[in-house]
């Protein structure tokens, strides 16, 4: 059974992880991107490779929910780029679907029933002009764009409303390397950054092989250090959270929008409360925002030691820290070290990539047993699976909140305290 390329009326239900809201047809369930909780629309299948279920998007909306709005994104819609899932929907309605994904993430991987209020960041405003930080691909013909939705193929097109005022100026009218990608960041003194990423060399095994083993293939090579060349900036971006400022590499990670990463270092400092002469943990720690809080509370007695795998991230970081002696950073993968690090932790800060931090990892700070943990996670699956994990050591998630730190997309921030 192959439906691609099939369209048909189907009634949507609930929103799934991921940016759609699920439907059945003929007794198989459609993930349909582009419309709304209880919208009866015309799908078009983009994709089906067989199984329970098929991908599909919504192409004409036959009756509209009372939450759907013109979309604000021009570049995202059937057949589109991947990055507003949904600049269709009102603010409230785009976060309450959030809230029913959080909801159900934790209900169905970790087994807790709990109500979250998904809040909304400073400067977010109507929801446009938050992103401070942007990666472009550039096509063929040296056009800078984005990739289309699980696609390799770029649009050429920089209208998307998320990033900040200016930070696209130019640079559809310019010529870039093909194949190459572009570092877009303002920073927060309002200077921007255009850095220019050689094109990343995936293997010959990446180049031949579609589907995931190819898309992961892909996905490492872009992850790989590569050489870059700065256009417009000095290529050093200046940020400031709580009176301190970090210099770092404008193609360093840094938070998207530019109410996060003051909002997350409250969040973390609140919740950490570490003792005076204390011992803390900081892991995937970056240039050191969290230590930086950290450190206030143990004070000079104290230890607060960070993990980063980025090494420019932990040379950036010992510069912005170091009236902090008390801050020991570390460029280190936390998987392979965190059981050799020094001393019991009464808090642990742990801000893991997207795939979350996993068992190893998790049973690892169990077996130190820290009072607290304070848990960062940008996808609710992965955040989910590792409060699971937690449980099992026997820490159980007393404390949630989460934040639509990506407006328009699907995309939410989620922050949890364990202790036991």
């Amino acid at each position: 059974m192959n439906w691609a390329g099939e369209s048909f009326e189907i009634r949507l239900g609930k929103p799934g992880h991921g940016g759609f809201c699920v439907g059945r047809h003929e007794g198989r369930v459609v993930f349909v991107r582009h419309g709304l909780p209880g919208e009866l629309v015309r799908a078009t299948v983009t994709e089906d490779r067989g199984g329970a279920f098929c991908r599909a998007d919504a192409v004409e909306v036959l009756e509209a929910s009372p939450d759907r709005v013109p979309a604000l994104c021009p570049v995202s819609g059937p057949g589109g780029a991947g990055c507003c899932d949904f600049s269709h929907a009102t603010l409230a309605a785009q976060r309450a679907l959030k809230v029913d994904v959080v909801t159900e993430q934790l209900q169905r991987l970790a087994g807790i029933e709990r109500s979250v209020e998904v809040e909304e960041l400073p400067d977010t405003g109507d929801g446009t002009g938050w992103r401070t930080r942007v990666r472009l691909a550039v096509d063929r013909d040296g056009r800078a764009g984005v990739h289309r939705y699980r696609s390799n193929d770029v649009i050429a097109d920089l209208r998307c409303p998320q990033p900040v005022s200016g930070a696209m100026a130019d640079i559809a009218e310019s010529q870039w390397e093909p194949g190459a990608e572009l570092q877009v960041a303002v920073d927060g003194s309002g200077q921007r950054h255009v850095v220019v990423l050689e094109p990343a060399k995936v293997s010959r095994t990446g180049k031949a092989s579609s589907g995931r083993r190819g898309a992961m293939a892909r996905r490492a090579a872009a992850n790989r250090p590569r050489h870059h060349e700065v256009a417009i900036g000095s290529g050093r971006a200046h940020e400031t959270v709580s009176g301190r400022t970090w210099e770092l590499d404008a193609t360093g990670f840094w938070q998207a929008h530019r109410g996060a990463a003051q909002t997350y270092s409250d969040v973390v400092a609140q919740w950490a409360a570490a003792s005076p002469g204390a011992v803390a943990w900081d892991l995937y720690s970056g240039v050191g925002v969290f230590a930086a809080r950290l450190a206030d509370q143990v004070g000079p007695g104290g230890a607060v030691r960070a993990l980063e795998s980025a090494r420019g991230a932990v040379d950036d970081g010992a510069i912005a820290l170091v009236d902090l002696p008390q801050v020991q950073l570390r460029s280190a993968r936390v998987e392979r070290v965190v059981g050799e690090l020094a001393g019991d932790p009464e808090v642990v800060v742990i801000d893991p990539p997207r795939s979350g931090a996993g068992r190893p990892v998790v049973a690892a700070l169990a077996e130190r047993a820290p009072q607290r943990i304070v848990h960062i996670g940008c996808d609710p699956a992965s955040f989910a699976r590792d409060v699971a994990l937690y449980r099992e050591h026997g820490y159980e998630l007393s404390e949630l909140r989460a934040f639509d730190a990506f407006p328009l997309t699907h995309h939410v921030e989620c922050i949890g305290l364990l202790t036991r």
